[in-house]
């Protein structure tokens, strides 16, 4: 199915302040030690590795189930029903405009040379540049999020105006179906990534129009969020789990490849929840860009601007301060 729906995540956060009013978080007991959490199928997070690695000590996790989206996870950890949720920063931003009570703790995913997301044509399509895309579809997991952001900014640095970023049209696609939809010329640009975009590469006769990577060079691109509630409650539970996160981090970065890849398979296969391991064959790298998935500045100044142009919030709403904290991260300290 593909969607022309824009501003999904602005509809998809309608209700979402008065969701977490009075709102407290079945896990945010004093003192507790296990954190309720979402996964991803087919896929190991960096929490589910730091438990593995032994890096959480007694902190245990609790998988919930699996999320469908980055914005659906912090939502979802806004409003209690799951403890901690990681997501692209401008869903991070946006969501705390809305008044959801929640701070971003360490980062968990970026763009380096190894690890990026790639805006892909055919082969022998006319497009070579920003301009070119007027009046076409490209093709993405989620509106309102990294890609779209992504997009747009590209297309801003390259001269469009506004009304020609207005013609440029970004839809969603499940992205097991970018690949063939760019090849059958449904969309004219697909953004492919990991598994998707190596095995796209693979086949041949696609070429890759800009990147993130590309765009903004290596750079964090999402953090794990608490509610403040939970991390006023429960400070060392925090502290513990961000410190392992971060060693998970650093551990990913010095360890080679292959023995990374052999982990993550371990942890997918023995916690048997039927997933096919395929895709973690091709990891290379997280993308973090600060030692241990330390959160600064510019990693969320970014976001607040570009909503801020978008319109979708004022930059008033959210303040700098509030959307984040290193004070958990024992070894981005």
């Amino acid at each position: 199915m593909i969607s022309t729906r824009r501003n999904f995540l602005g509809l998809a956060l309608l209700g979402l302040t008065a969701a977490t009013v009075g709102c407290t978080p079945a896990g945010a007991g004093a003192g507790t030690r296990t954190l309720r959490y979402q996964g991803w199928a087919g896929d190991v997070t960096l929490p589910e590795l730091a438990a593995d690695l032994g890096y959480l000590g007694d902190v245990r996790l609790e998988w919930v189930g699996n999320t469908t989206s980055g914005p659906q996870d912090i939502q979802s950890a806004a409003t209690g029903q799951v403890d901690f949720g990681g997501a692209f920063n401008g869903a991070v931003v946006k969501l705390k405009a809305a008044g959801a009570p929640i701070k971003s703790v360490i980062g968990y995913y970026g763009s380096d040379e190894a690890a990026f997301s790639g805006f892909y044509v055919l082969e022998d399509s006319p497009i070579t540049s920003a301009r070119d895309l007027i009046g076409k579809k490209v093709g993405m997991n989620t509106l309102g999020a990294h890609h779209e952001a992504m997009l747009g900014i590209y297309l801003k640095r390259n001269g469009l105006s506004p009304d020609e970023i207005e013609k440029v049209e970004p839809i969603a696609v499940p992205p097991v179906n970018i690949e063939q939809s760019v090849r059958q010329g449904q969309i004219e640009v697909g953004v492919l990534g990991g598994i998707l975009r190596d095995k796209a590469s693979e086949k041949g006769g696609l070429r890759k129009l800009f990147s993130d990577f590309d765009l903004l060079g290596a750079f964090t691109a999402g953090t794990y969020v608490f509610t403040e509630k939970f991390l006023k409650d429960n400070p060392d539970t925090v502290r513990t789990f961000v410190s392992g996160v971060a060693q998970a981090i650093e551990w990913s970065r010095t360890t080679p490849r292959e023995e990374v890849v052999a982990r993550k398979v371990d942890i997918l296969t023995k916690r048997g929840r039927n997933e096919d391991p395929a895709a973690l064959r091709y990891w290379k790298s997280n993308g973090v860009a600060e030692k241990g998935g330390r959160i600064v500045d510019q990693e969320l100044t970014l976001w607040v601007d570009w909503l801020a142009e978008r319109g979708e919030i004022a930059r008033d709403q959210v303040n700098l301060a509030d959307l984040y904290t290193n004070e958990f991260n024992g070894v981005a300290a």
